[in-house]
């Protein structure tokens, strides 16, 4: 596990935003590395906090036109969801019906995609009004996604980023992330932050941000004791959510069943 954030360093401009309970990690196809001396390490300054829904198993978290979007998983209490951050009570949302077990969402154009960890399907929204619009498959588990505005990238908890086709959903190109030579495993929630891809590392309190053209994990960002002890009541789980506002350059994380949402600022360590 990677050392205890500071939360005093010197700012940086700007805001610089899974794989679930009883879900097997997938083969282990490399090394999860912590941060490394040539690797550049950030700790967080807490902005504001908001409350989160407790029932929330976080799965997938985004900002698109000024709106909050989080998908939850376990079968049967699966769906996505338009959250109001002040509150973090639903404004609407959309359960997913047995027995898929959703994972990670993104908006791109119209639509809303939401993948499922093993039933090899993923689901497609009008992002508007939450109705379902088609169904498209993929072969292997879905656990993050994201997208560079032209194509999805998604995680399947692997050292692996793919690419895939929005209309299609067939695979593009697959990106292998490595820091200083080294694979870097479990993968899961995803964001664009930036020109960069940040990636959620299932069990770590840590952020990975990776070059998307070389699959290079560039920084280690440490989330450690964000969730503090008095705010716990043991029935939260990992680290899971990432949402970038690139209209407001605003950055928020949460966690699974965790009660707050953090607007979060990197500073270097």
């Amino acid at each position: 596990m990677i050392a205890l954030s500071a939360f005093g360093f010197v700012g940086l401009t700007g805001a610089f935003a899974g794989c679930s309970e009883g879900e097997p990690a997938p083969a282990d196809t490399g090394t999860t590395l912590e941060t490394g001396p040539r690797t550049p390490g950030y700790g967080v300054e807490v902005v504001a906090e908001f409350p989160h829904d407790t029932g929330a198993f976080t799965q997938g978290l985004l900002w698109h036109e000024g709106k909050l979007f989080e998908s939850t998983g376990t079968v049967g209490k699966s769906g996505i969801r338009e959250v109001a951050l002040a509150s973090g009570r639903a404004l609407r949302q959309q359960p997913l019906e047995e027995p898929h077990f959703g994972e990670g969402i993104v908006i791109l154009g119209g639509t809303l995609y939401q993948i499922t960890w093993q039933s090899g399907k993923a689901f497609t929204y009008d992002w508007k009004t939450f109705t379902r619009t088609g169904e498209l498959r993929y072969d292997g588990e879905g656990w993050g996604l994201t997208t560079d505005g032209t194509s999805l990238i998604m995680s399947n908890g692997s050292n692996t980023l793919i690419y895939r086709d929005p209309k299609t959903f067939a695979a593009q190109k697959a990106v292998t992330v490595t820091d200083r030579g080294n694979m870097v495993s479990q993968l899961n929630e995803l964001e664009w932050v930036k020109g960069e891809i940040w990636a959620n590392v299932w069990q770590k309190d840590s952020i990975a941000r990776i070059d998307p053209a070389t699959g290079n994990v560039t920084g280690w960002i440490d989330l450690t004791g964000l969730l503090p002890q008095l705010d716990r009541t043991g029935k939260e789980d990992v680290l899971n959510g990432i949402a970038y506002d690139a209209a407001t350059d605003r950055i928020h994380v949460t966690g699974k069943l965790w009660p707050k949402l953090y607007e979060i600022r990197l500073k270097a360590k």
